[in-house]
C-alpha cells in the first residue's frame, strides 16, 4: 500500500488567492471579491499541460493529499501522490475549497464587506455551476488554459462534469466517480431532513453553533454512505456494553447497540469543526445540479456541447450514487458519440468505496491516467 509523504516529498504548497472581479452567482447574488484557498502538488510543466484539478465532495476540502501541518492526511491522500494512481512526479494537481466552504476559501465564517460582520446564514446560496466558474478564474490565474483532467468523486463529480459543458475546451479528460448528473428524490429527502436538524436546532436561531443539529446531520448522511453489508460486518447487533441499559441517553456512553455509539461519535466529532451555514450550502448545491433540466431532461443533449473524454466509476453497494445513476451519464456520453471508459467496481463498502484502497479501482484509474501522461510526454 503506498505510504502517506511529507508536503516537501509531494511539493505541496497552500496558498489564499483573492479575486476582485464580481462574480455573478446563478441565484443573482454577487460576491464582489472572494478568495480561494488551493493546494498544489507536483511541478507544472513548461507548456502547462499536465496540470489536474481536484474538485472535493460535501465534507472535504483543498488538502487533498500528504499530512499537512496540523498532521492532518489528504482525504484522496491513497489515490494522489508519489507513484499513487495519479501520480505528482508526472502530474502538477491543484486541489481547491469551493466557495462557501469553512476550510479556508470565502464563506459564512468569513466578514461580509458591508456589515463588517461575520456572513453567517446570510452568505449567497451557491451552485455548482458558481464553483465552477470560480474555478475557471482560478486556472486563469495559474495559467492554466486547459487541464489534463478535472476529476472529483460524489459532489466533486458533479463539478467536473459541470466544467465538460461549462468550459468544453479547457479540460482534455473529465473523471467523474460515485456520481450522477442529478440526485433523486430520495437523495434530496435525505439533504433535507439534515438541513432541517440543523435549522430546527434552537442555537441555531441564536446565532450559535447548532451542535446537536450539525451532530444529527452527520448522522444521517453517515448511514447513507455505507453499505447494509459493510455496516453488518462492522457492527452486526453488537452491544456496546454487556448488557441493554433500557434508557434513551443522547451521548455515545449511553447507546446499547456499538453502531450508535460510532454514529454518535462521528456526529460529535464532526459539530467540532464544520460549520452549520457551510453545511446548509454544500447540500442545496448537490440538490440544485441538474444539466439535463435545461435541455427538457434531455442529458444527451447537456452533454453534446462535451469535448473532453471520459472516465466514469461506480461501485456496486453504492445506494446513494448508485451504479444506475453512472450508466445514464455513460449511456447519455455514448448516444452523442463521445469517449467515455467505464469501470463499475464490486466493492461492499457503499459511497465511501471512492475513497478506499480497494486494488481493481485503483489499478483502473492508474491505467487511465498513464493514458493521459502519454498524451502530453509524447
Amino acid at each position: 500500500m503506498p505510504q502517506t509523504v511529507s508536503p516537501s516529498a509531494l511539493n505541496a504548497i497552500t496558498q489564499d488567492i483573492a479575486f476582485t472581479t464580481p462574480l455573478v452567482l446563478k441565484s443573482g447574488a454577487v460576491l464582489g471579491e472572494y478568495s480561494l484557498r488551493v493546494e498544489t502538488y507536483g511541478t507544472l510543466n513548461a507548456a502547462k499541460s499536465n496540470a489536474i484539478l481536484v474538485c472535493h465532495a460535501l465534507n472535504a476540502s483543498h488538502h487533498v493529499a500528504g499530512v499537512d501541518a496540523s498532521g492532518d492526511t489528504g482525504w484522496w491522500d491513497n489515490m494522489i501522490g508519489p507513484g499513487k494512481p495519479v501520480d505528482t512526479n508526472v502530474f502538477f494537481v491543484v486541489g481547491v475549497n469551493n466557495l462557501g466552504s469553512c476550510f479556508g476559501s470565502t464563506g459564512p465564517a468569513h466578514t461580509h464587506p458591508a456589515t463588517s460582520q461575520r456572513w453567517g446564514k446570510d452568505f449567497p446560496v451557491v451552485t455548482v455551476e458558481d464553483w465552477v466558474a470560480s474555478q475557471a478564474r482560478l486556472a486563469n490565474h495559474l495559467g492554466i488554459e486547459k487541464w489534463a483532467a478535472v476529476m472529483g468523486g460524489s459532489l466533486g463529480g458533479m463539478q467536473a462534469m459541470g466544467w465538460a459543458m461549462q468550459y468544453p475546451d479547457r479540460l482534455a479528460h473529465c473523471v467523474v466517480v460515485a456520481s450522477c448528473a442529478k440526485l433523486s428524490a430520495q437523495n434530496i429527502a435525505f439533504n433535507d431532513v439534515a438541513r432541517q436538524a440543523i435549522l430546527k436546532d434552537p442555537d441555531y436561531a441564536l446565532g450559535q453553533v447548532p451542535r446537536s443539529g450539525l451532530a444529527v446531520a452527520r448522522m444521517i448522511g453517515h448511514i447513507t454512505y455505507l453499505s447494509d453489508d459493510d455496516m453488518a460486518e462492522k457492527f452486526g447487533r453488537d452491544l456496546k456494553n454487556e448488557a441493554l441499559q433500557f434508557n434513551f441517553g443522547t451521548d455515545k456512553g449511553s447507546a446499547d447497540f456499538q453502531v450508535e455509539s460510532y454514529l454518535r461519535h462521528q456526529g460529535e466529532k464532526f459539530a467540532n469543526y464544520f460549520d452549520a451555514n457551510t453545511y446548509l450550502l454544500i447540500t442545496k448545491a448537490l440538490d440544485y445540479f441538474d444539466p439535463a433540466g435545461a435541455h427538457g431532461g434531455d442529458l444527451a443533449a447537456a452533454l453534446s456541447v462535451a469535448q473532453a473524454d471520459f472516465f466514469v466509476t461506480s461501485f456496486t453497494t453504492d445506494w446513494r450514487f448508485s451504479p444506475a445513476r453512472s450508466r445514464e451519464i455513460v449511456a447519455a456520453l455514448i448516444k452523442t458519440c463521445k469517449h467515455v471508459t467505464y469501470c463499475e467496481i464490486d466493492a461492499p463498502h457503499g459511497h465511501d468505496a471512492f475513497l478506499l484502497d480497494d486494488a481493481r479501482y485503483h489499478s483502473a484509474m492508474r491505467a487511465y491516467f498513464k493514458r493521459i501522461a502519454a498524451t502530453f510526454e509524447a
